[in-house]
């Protein structure tokens, strides 16, 4: 039998050609570009495409994929219903797991060949998900770009360009990372050749846990119990002191630094300099100071993303549904990918349980 690894470490559980993470020298590619590139030079709708549909798209490809996706935002009547019933408490997760799905139950889509167009309609729809169920007037209409609307349907605001422009950056670098928990659930999922949603709704569930969604809003927790840096100094020390987990801080893949913290950190400079809260800034960077000098770890995406996003506005319990919104063009991609060279994922289990027993009847026990 092959040596067991916890959590499935180390262990390569599928071939990809979607994205590299972690590669010496190669950083975070999608389909071979790096992400800085990305970020500097592409909309979100063209990482979307690229993920989705295999390539970069051309000028006019691109205008039709923007009008395409926004003439789908709208919701159906049966779906919009069950979002508008939905308690206000719900947690924004739930909201968006059971959103999924009631879109699958609606329009289920089993096809490979017809998944391409239900994951660009799922695209359209997901915000609108959130749109429907705060309440938002004409939930799922409107022009603009995917992080505008995003922006929107979320309640975020002023909805500026550097604002639009923060959120599209945030949404790239979300959008994508390999074989994490959900994705590697999604795929596991369309190995049994199910259902698209059901897919991507398991996959939503598997970030609903705080060990792989939420880091960005445990980010903001700490960073907002603090008034001023020197305080979040003597604080950050005295959590380091009682053994207390640090959220927002290294990475299981990085070693040397996660290549989209910089790249989303520059993204809350530019949010400062137009809509203010240069003190959270500052006590963001006085955290990662001491979070370096101590403990040599590094900040991850998530932890400037939870200042971009409170930045812009976004309600802290939405943050991890953004996630959602950007790494369904990612799951989206797996899960297709899986099933153009599909096998069942079935791992093995190393048994440490009893040795073998006689049984004893009932009588006799």
């Amino acid at each position: 039998m092959a040596e067991a690894s916890a959590g499935l470490s180390g262990v390569v559980a599928g071939r990809s050609a979607i994205a590299t993470v972690g590669k010496a020298g190669h950083g975070l590619r999608y389909r071979g570009y790096a992400i800085e590139e990305l970020a500097a030079g592409a909309c979100f709708e063209e990482v979307a495409y690229l993920l989705i549909h295999g390539e970069l798209p051309a000028s006019a490809e691109l205008d039709a994929y923007r009008n395409r996706l926004a003439a789908r935002r709208a919701l159906p009547d049966a779906v919009r219903d069950i979002m508008q019933r939905l308690p206000a408490h719900a947690h924004p997760m739930d909201v968006l797991r059971t959103g999924c799905s009631a879109l699958g139950a609606v329009a289920p889509v089993v096809d490979l060949a017809a998944m391409v167009d239900a994951a660009d309609t799922l695209l359209a729809q997901l915000p609108a998900v959130i749109g429907c169920w705060r309440g938002v007037a004409a939930a799922g209409a409107g022009a603009g770009s995917h992080a505008v609307h995003t922006l929107v349907q979320f309640g975020a605001g002023p909805v500026t360009p550097t604002a639009e422009r923060a959120l599209d950056v945030a949404m790239t670098l979300y959008a994508e990372h390999e074989f994490n928990a959900s994705t590697f659930a999604a795929r596991t999922a369309a190995s049994t050749l199910t259902d698209f949603h059901s897919a991507v709704t398991a996959a939503i569930g598997t970030l609903r846990g705080p060990l792989h969604g939420g880091a960005n809003e445990a980010a903001l927790d700490l960073i907002s119990s603090f008034d001023d840096p020197d305080a979040a100094e003597a604080g950050v020390m005295r959590l380091l002191a009682e053994k207390t987990l640090i959220m927002g801080f290294g990475h299981r893949v990085y070693r040397g630094g996660d290549p989209r913290s910089p790249i989303i950190e520059a993204c809350a400079d530019r949010l400062v300099a137009e809509h203010g809260g240069a003190e959270m800034l500052a006590i963001a960077r006085r955290i990662e100071a001491v979070m370096r000098r101590e403990k040599g770890l590094f900040p991850n995406l998530d932890f400037y993303s939870a200042v971009v996003f409170h930045q812009l506005g976004i309600e802290q319990r939405l943050f991890t549904p953004v996630f959602v919104i950007a790494r369904l063009t990612g799951w989206a991609a797996h899960v297709i990918e899986q099933l153009a060279d599909n096998k069942l994922i079935r791992p093995t289990a190393e048994y440490i349980g009893p040795d073998d027993r006689a049984f004893v009847a009932l009588s006799e026990r």
